[in-house]
Formats: C-alpha cells, structure tokens, sequence
C-alpha cells in the first residue's frame, strides 16, 4: 500500500543535525510524499554534526540523483513505513564507491525481494566489498536480499536480516577446509 499523506519528523527514527544520514532512507520537507524519500549516498552534510550543508541524494519515486541542502531534511524514516515502490528503487542503487561498469567487470549481482515476491532487476558489483556494502545498505529495507555470482548460483541470501544461505554450519566448514589447507566438496 502506497502513502497518500505527508511524511513529518513522527515519521522518522532520527531527526536534526545530530544524527548520521549517509546510508539511510530519508524524509525531504516537501508537500508532496511521492517527492520526499531519497537515499542519502555522502556529502559534507551527511554526517552528526556535519562540517558542511550538501547531501547527495538518489530520489527513491525516480531513481535521480538529486543535491540538497541537509536543512531539507527532516530525518531518517522509520523502515517499516518505506513503501514497496520505493523498497524496489531502492534496491537498484550501488553502493557509494562502487568501481565504474565500463571498466572493471562485475562479479556479483545483487536483488532484493519483497515479502510477495516481488523484485526488480540485479545490480551488477565489481568486488566482495561491494558485495558486501550492497548487502548493507539494502538489509534495514528490504525482506530478503541476494546475491549471486556471474554464473547466477546464489553465494549469500538473508531473510529479515537473518543469514539463510550459507548456514553457519557451512562457514564454519569452509573455514576448517581452508585452515587445513584444502577443500572438499561433500
């Protein structure tokens, strides 16, 4: 179910300036709702007590990229109230950093899903790392998450925030194989 009405700070999990907004789906003051959630990706504004006013934002209607002024802000929405659309606009963003498509090649995909299933397309990521901040920023958000490798086998899947794939029995496995220095399938 979508939003009709405006978000307002008892909306929001954190307000003012001494919060941390970079990573977090935020509330822009503005009168209409289907403009008021955006990503914060960084900016000199994004911190506590940031040293400067800017925030680079990505709009989770149009998926934009945007530059606000952190008084915009009103703060970070609480997570259960991020609507579907935006959940599924959310789930198409990179993480801040991540390397350039046209010169480095991908080896993850990253997707989340919402509980009925619903999902958009993969995300390319060049190195664990990225992997691994895709997993990040998506986990506060989204129902389950996913990622696979280039060959599309599934490598890390949680669900409400829960490692499902692998279980904690195959770490601990993989970790003894490679301690022994070897590793065999079973």
């Amino acid at each position: 179910m979508e939003r009709r009405s405006t978000y307002t700070a008892a909306d929001c999990s954190a307000t003012g300036l001494g919060c941390n907004i970079q990573g977090k789906v935020v509330v822009l003051s503005h009168d209409n709702p289907e403009r008021q959630l955006y990503f914060c990706l960084c900016g000199n504004g994004a911190g506590a007590n940031p040293s400067g006013s800017a925030v680079f934002l990505v709009s989770l209607r149009t998926g934009e990229f945007a530059l606000k002024n952190r008084s915009e802000v009103i703060g970070i929405l609480k997570p259960e109230l991020l609507p579907d659309s935006a959940k599924l606009q959310l789930s198409q963003i990179r993480p801040v950093g991540a390397l350039d498509l046209k010169n480095h090649e991908p080896k993850y995909s990253g997707y989340s899903f919402l509980p009925d299933g619903r999902y958009a397309s993969g995300v390319w990521l060049c190195t664990e790392q990225e992997a691994l901040d895709y997993v990040e920023m998506q986990k506060t958000y989204q129902h389950r998450i996913m990622l696979c490798d280039r060959d599309d086998f599934c490598v890390l899947e949680l669900q409400d925030g829960k490692l499902i794939h692998p279980t904690e029995k195959e770490i601990e496995a993989l970790q003894q194989n490679s301690q022994d220095g070897g590793m065999t399938m079973t």
